[in-house]
């Protein structure tokens, strides 16, 4: 035993370990140590580093245990967009509402503006509100943009409530336009900047004019439209704003209409050529064209242009070399006649029919009476050279007259008849061409001016301040081109404008609710 043993101790000690292996173990324990080296510095590193290693490598764990921790309410908006969790769920989820991430302690600061600058003005409700801050300025514009579109815009407005909103509309708009007659217009005054306007189908759209139109009228009491020109025809439209049918068509063989007006009662229609003297007259009770081939007591050789009186008593025929002859509606004939120094270029019968306003190229307006023929007053209209027309408010308020160069002197009737030389209240100059048409709307709170020298010449001023509506004309393309004719319907409802297109274009003024 004892010699066994020794032998197997001295066969181990002669053994020995091959000298590559040591040497792979040296070289292993060499690279933990660096290995630990390592681990310990990137351990001592700021916890912004460890933060990083867990964004870039992910944490799992970490992870998961927060999305357990996330509330029931918010867990919605990490489910898949197919919905097939929560695809039978009812009503729209509640939005994560989130901190912001940095705040500005000056935005807290109310900063007050200058109300009195030129350009605010407009915005300020009282002479009080001379300082005003920035979110109440912010209000007001907002409000001042909803009151010049008619409200909100249909494309800010909540689907779910438009088509109720479409409907209001229409119905209004529906019980608007039953009503005809002798209206009693509840509208507050009508503000100055921007007017409340709405482009409507034409009026003609079913029987446009084969020429230009000379003429477009509004019946006084009924929901009617005429327009006139030079394709020899006159023809009549129901108002609905939509669709706008067609009533009836009178063809003049021969004889383009140079203008055409109804009388003071809407039963009749006068229309006057541009050749000679005839003149036709349509009874539309009847429905019969009644020629007028002359006059008694009328010694001229063409007549175009004439005036219908309010009482429609008379006609106010327009003459050559300066005269204006006065013919009654029942007998026709000629019983009165003035002259005036120069050509005549309009005229027009106060609201009583008991004075004339008449305006000669030579730039004088004068006035008449009508039951002695004698002239009242002459005056230079301020600053004209030649004089294009001529316009009376129904109110009997303003004088508006037009000329060569586009101005437009508004005066105050009072002072023309009262005053020896009448200063206008206000100078338009808002035309640069001929100011050939003018027309004040039923309130004395528009006048309508336009030119039939240039394409889209047709401003409305704001009365009492004189100021032009900025809004108006003001489309992205050509709409209104040369404007011949404009009338207000009977209480301002709507607005038309005949062209040298064949077209009446019309306008529904909203602040108006009636017709």
């Amino acid at each position: 035993m004892d010699s066994s043993g020794s032998s197997a101790r001295k066969q181990r000690k002669t053994v020995k370990r091959p000298p590559s292996e040591d040497a792979s173990a040296a070289e292993q324990r060499l690279k933990q140590k660096k290995h630990a080296a390592l681990c310990a510095t990137l351990g001592g590193e700021d916890a912004s580093v460890r933060l990083l290693e867990q964004l870039v490598f992910g944490a799992e764990e970490q992870l998961s245990e927060r999305l357990e921790q996330i509330p029931q309410d918010s867990r919605v908006f990490l489910e898949d967009e197919d919905g097939s969790e929560d695809s039978g769920s009812e009503g729209p989820a509640r939005p994560i509402i989130r901190s912001a991430v940095w705040e500005d302690e000056d935005d807290q600061l109310e900063e007050e503006v200058d109300m009195t600058h030129r350009f605010r003005r407009d915005f300020k409700k009282s002479e009080a509100e001379s300082k005003m801050s920035k979110q109440r300025l912010q209000q007001r514009l907002k409000e001042q943009f909803q009151k010049a579109m008619g409200g909100t815009p249909s494309w800010a407005e909540e689907t779910t409530d438009r088509p109720r909103r479409d409907a209001e509309d229409e119905d209004e708009d529906e019980e608007l336009l039953r009503r005809t007659g002798d209206f009693i217009s509840s509208s507050h005054s009508l503000p100055k900047g921007v007017i409340k306007i709405k482009k409507c189908l034409n009026a003609n759209s079913e029987c446009p004019g084969a020429d230009q139109l000379s003429s477009v009228q509004f019946h006084p009491s009924a929901q009617i439209l005429m327009t006139a020109g030079l394709d020899h025809s006159i023809s009549l439209f129901q108002v609905d704003g939509k669709n706008n049918p067609k009533i009836q068509t009178i063809h003049l063989e021969n004889y383009p209409v140079n203008k055409a007006s109804f009388s003071a009662d809407g039963e009749h229609i006068v229309a006057t050529g541009l050749r000679n003297k005839l003149f036709y007259i349509y009874d539309m009770m009847e429905g019969k064209v009644i020629p007028v081939s002359s006059v008694r007591g009328l010694n001229e050789q063409r007549v175009s242009d004439f005036q219908v009186s309010p009482d429609g008593k008379y006609l106010l025929l327009s003459g050559s070399s300066g005269y204006l002859h006065l013919m009654t509606t029942k007998t026709r004939e000629v019983v009165r006649s003035m002259k005036m120094n120069g050509s005549v270029c309009a005229a027009a019968f106060t609201p009583d029919s008991s004075k004339i306003f008449a305006n000669s190229q030579e730039g004088e307006v004068f006035i008449w009476d009508v039951q002695s023929s004698k002239c009242l007053k002459k005056f230079a209209d301020d600053g004209c050279v030649r004089g294009t027309s001529l316009a009376l408010s129904r109110d009997g308020l303003y004088l508006a007259c037009g000329s060569q160069s586009g101005v437009v002197n508004i005066y105050s009737q009072k002072d023309c008849l009262h005053t020896l030389e009448p200063r206008p209240l206000k100078a338009v100059m808002n035309l640069v061409t001929p100011a050939t048409s003018l027309s004040f709307n039923s309130s004395s709170e528009i006048l309508a001016i336009a030119s039939r020298a240039d394409d889209e010449a047709n401003r409305l001023v704001h009365l009492p301040s004189f100021t032009v509506f900025s809004n108006f004309p003001r489309f992205q393309k050509k709409t209104i081109f040369r404007a011949h004719c404009l009338d207000f319907s009977p209480q301002s409802g709507f607005y038309t404008v005949a062209n040298n297109k064949g077209s009446a274009l019309l306008f529904r003024l909203l602040h108006y609710t009636d017709f």
